[in-house]
C-alpha cells in the first residue's frame, strides 16, 4: 500500500490536547467534567464540517456519526472508537511541542529541569530524525486517547476527499470518561449498529490487541478503637495497623512493578488512614478468570481472618466487577483481528499481537454485543510527563485504518492465524 501523508492530522492532534478533558472519578455525573463535553461539542461541529451531516453529541457526551458506504456490494457496517476523556492522575495544562528527535535526551522544561531519557526509554531511539510531539515537562501530552481521536477524524476526512475510494457503511464514535472505567456505561450498541468495531486506543505502532485483564476494584476498610497511648496497652485497636496487616498478608511479588505478559496483580493505589478509621483502596488484575476468581477470594479469606481476630466490625471488603477479558468474546470471530493484521502487513507494519496489560472500552462493548480489538495510535509513556508521539506513528495509524476499510471493500482473503 501507498503511504499516505496527512497535514491536517497534527493540527487536529494539537487541537484536541489543548482541551482539559481529565475525568474526575468522584463525579458521579456524565461526562465527569465539563472539558470533556466542551471537546465533544467541537468534534461533533468538526465532523458535520468535513460532511457527516448526521454527527452528534448527546447530554452524556457520546459522539456519533456515519460515512455512508459508497460501495454497490452488501458489506459490514464497521465501526471506530476512541475516548475524549485523559487521565485523572494528570496535572497541570498541556503545553505540547515537536522536536526532531536527534537520538539525545531532550529536555522538556528548565526550572524544574525535566528530560525525556534516552537511557531511561531506549525505544526513542527508533525515531530518530522524526518529529515527535512531547510534554513540556509539567502534565501529560493526552495522545491517550486524543492521537486515537484524530487518527479516526482524519481517516474519514481522507476517504471523504477521495470517494473515489470504495468503502462500506464506517460508524464513529468518541466516548467519555474511559480512564475512570465508564466509558461503556451509557454506550448504546444497538444505536451504533455496528457489526463489529476497533478502539484505536493502544501504543507505539503495530500494537494489536484482544486480549485484556480481568478487573475488580476492592476497598478495604478498618474501624479501630483510639485510647491515649500512655494507656492504651490491651485496650487499643489501630486501624493502620490493621491495614498494614491486611496489606503485608498478600502476595508480595504479585504487584504491578514486578509482573508483565499475561502475568496478574493486586495494586494498592490509595491509601488513608487514623488510628480510628483507615481505608485501603486496591484494584485487582488477572488474564486468567479463575486466577482473577482466586485473587478476589484471598482477600476475602484475609479478611475473615482478621475479623476472626479483632472481632467482625474491625475489617469489612468490598469488592466490584468492572470489565472481563474480551477474548471470550472475539474468540468466535477472530477474522476480525485477522483483518486489522493484514491491513497493519498491507501497510508495512509488523503486527504485535500481546495482551493489553489493562482494559479498553472495547472490552465492555465486546461483552455487550459489539466485538471491538483494539489497535495502536502511536504514542509512548501514557499518563506521564514522559508521554510523546511520534507523527510518523500517527500517519501509520491512519493507514492503517484506511487499509482496513479497503480490505473489507475488496474482500480480500485472510489468512487464519493459527
Amino acid at each position: 500500500m501507498e503511504k499516505e501523508n496527512f497535514p491536517s492530522l497534527k493540527k487536529r492532534f494539537l487541537k484536541y490536547v489543548s482541551f482539559d478533558t481529565r475525568s474526575e472519578e468522584n463525579n458521579p455525573a456524565t461526562p465527569s467534567s465539563e472539558g470533556q463535553y466542551a471537546l465533544a461539542q467541537e468534534i461533533t461541529g468538526e465532523l458535520r464540517q468535513i460532511g457527516l451531516t448526521d454527527a452528534e453529541v448527546d447530554a452524556n457526551g457520546y459522539v456519533m456519526a456515519t460515512l455512508p458506504s459508497n460501495s454497490h456490494k452488501k458489506l459490514p457496517t464497521i465501526g471506530f472508537i476512541a475516548h475524549l476523556d485523559t487521565s485523572p492522575d494528570a496535572s497541570g495544562k498541556v503545553n505540547p511541542r515537536t522536536v526532531t528527535y536527534d537520538g539525545t535526551d531532550i529536555v522538556l522544561s528548565e526550572n524544574p529541569r525535566r528530560v525525556l531519557s534516552a537511557q531511561v526509554f531506549p525505544e526513542m531511539k527508533q525515531y530518530i530524525g522524526q518529529e515527535l510531539i512531547v510534554t513540556d515537562g509539567n502534565s501529560l501530552l493526552g495522545a491517550d486517547d486524543k492521537a486515537g481521536v484524530a487518527e479516526i477524524i482524519t481517516a474519514v476526512e481522507y476517504l471523504l476527499l477521495h470517494p473515489e475510494i470504495p468503502h462500506g457503511t464506517i460508524r464513529i464514535a468518541f466516548t467519555p470518561d474511559e480512564e475512570i472505567g465508564r466509558g461503556a456505561d451509557l454506550f448504546d450498541v444497538k444505536k451504533f449498529g455496528a457489526d463489529w468495531a476497533y478502539t484505536v486506543d493502544g501504543g507505539e505502532t503495530g500494537e494489536l490487541e484482544y486480549e485484556n485483564f480481568n478487573a475488580a476494584s476492592a476497598s478495604v476498610f478498618f474501624t479501630g478503637r483510639n485510647i491515649h497511648p500512655g494507656y492504651a496497652k490491651g485496650k487499643m485497636i489501630n486501624a493502620i495497623t490493621l491495614a498494614r496487616e491486611f496489606a503485608n498478608a498478600l502476595p508480595p511479588g504479585e504487584v504491578p512493578e514486578s509482573t508483565q505478559g499475561y502475568e496478574g496483580f493486586y495494586h494498592l493505589t490509595k491509601m488513608e488512614g487514623t488510628v480510628e478509621s483507615s481505608v485501603l483502596t486496591y484494584i485487582i488484575r488477572d488474564h486468567d478468570r479463575a486466577h482473577f476468581e482466586q485473587r478476589k477470594r484471598k482477600m476475602q479469606e484475609i479478611c475473615f481472618s482478621m475479623q476472626q481476630k479483632y472481632g467482625e466490625n474491625a475489617v469489612r471488603l468490598t469488592l466490584e466487577d468492572q470489565y472481563y477479558n474480551m477474548s471470550e468474546k472475539i474468540n468466535p470471530v477472530k477474522q476480525i483481528v485477522d483483518i486489522a493484521a493484514k491491513a497493519m502487513q498491507n501497510c508495512g507494519i509488523l503486527p504485535k499481537i500481546k495482551p493489553i496489560r489493562g482494559g479498553t472500552d472495547g472490552a465492555r462493548l465486546s461483552f455487550e454485543g459489539l466485538p471491538c480489538p483494539n489497535i495502536f495510535t502511536g504514542g509512548h509513556n501514557f499518563h506521564g510527563r514522559d508521554e510523546f508521539i511520534p507523527i510518523p506513528s500517527m500517519e501509520a495509524a491512519v493507514n492503517v485504518i484506511l487499509e482496513i476499510c479497503k480490505i473489507l471493500e475488496k474482500g480480500q482473503e485472510i489468512t487464519k492465524r493459527k
